[in-house]
């Protein structure tokens, strides 16, 4: 529980601190958009490392080199933590975004740093909104913003090793900007704080990047497999994590 209460008053006093420069970046939009995007990129990561280290978050990285360092991709990603955006967010090397739920950008101070990064927040009740977000994030990744989604639409509160089905359409950015793909197996990141509610827990996790899948390179036919590939592949790498117990 104090573990809980160091991270969460260091966030809240980081955002709190941060409000000059979050107006300094919105004048930076005006006269420089990079300039605002690689503030928040830095911003972010910064915040989110320190989040890592409060928490007592050791991991386990496989597969890091593997992607793309000439484009920008979507990542797309199991989701079984908060954390689990927190230590992809942590881990960018480059500018990039997430596609939230619509309910993070009513949150002060936080909206503001996820809206300077590119983040896009999704009303799933609202077609005509979701398809305008894919053609935003395909138009941001075309311009160097790389993309990260959990398909899965929510947590997953099942077995270590499972996954939920993908929502359709879920991928169509990456169909829509020409971009590869990077899935990404997380294993064992609810036992940071989800399975300890409110407690947050010193953990290690296993996160490992899959090889890229290149949309371009695919046919008609392979691209409307493509949701499939993509979770088997995760899907796999999950089991595997979990059989070799490397968490």
């Amino acid at each position: 529980m104090i573990r809980f209460i160091i991270v969460a008053t260091a966030v809240v006093l980081y955002l709190i601190l941060l409000i000059p420069l979050a107006l300094v970046a919105l004048i930076m939009g005006l006269i420089s958009p990079h300039a605002r995007d690689m503030l928040g990129y830095y911003i972010v990561k910064v915040g989110f490392n320190a989040a890592l280290f409060l928490s007592g978050v050791r991991a386990t990285v496989i597969g890091f080199d593997k992607i793309p360092r000439d484009s920008a991709v979507l990542y797309v990603g199991n989701h079984r933590s908060f954390y689990d955006v927190i230590f992809t967010g942590a881990k960018f090397f480059s500018p990039g975004g997430y596609i939230a739920k619509k309910e993070l950008g009513n949150i002060p101070l936080l909206s503001w740093w996820m809206a300077y990064i590119h983040c896009k927040f999704l009303d799933r009740s609202d077609m005509k909104a979701g398809l305008k977000m894919v053609l935003e994030s395909a138009e941001d990744i075309k311009n160097g913003i790389s993309m990260v989604i959990f398909p899965e639409g929510t947590r997953n509160k099942g077995e270590e090793g499972t996954l939920l089905p993908f929502r359709k359409g879920s991928l169509k950015i990456a169909e829509k900007a020409g971009c590869p793909i990077v899935p990404i197996a997380i294993s064992n990141s609810q036992e940071i704080f989800e399975a300890h509610f409110p407690k947050i827990i010193s953990t290690h996790i296993v996160v490992e990047y899959c090889d890229p899948i290149y949309t371009k390179e695919l046919s008609r036919e392979e691209l409307k497999g493509l949701s499939d590939r993509v979770r088997d592949t995760i899907l796999d790498k999950l089991k595997e994590h979990k059989e070799k117990n490397i968490y």
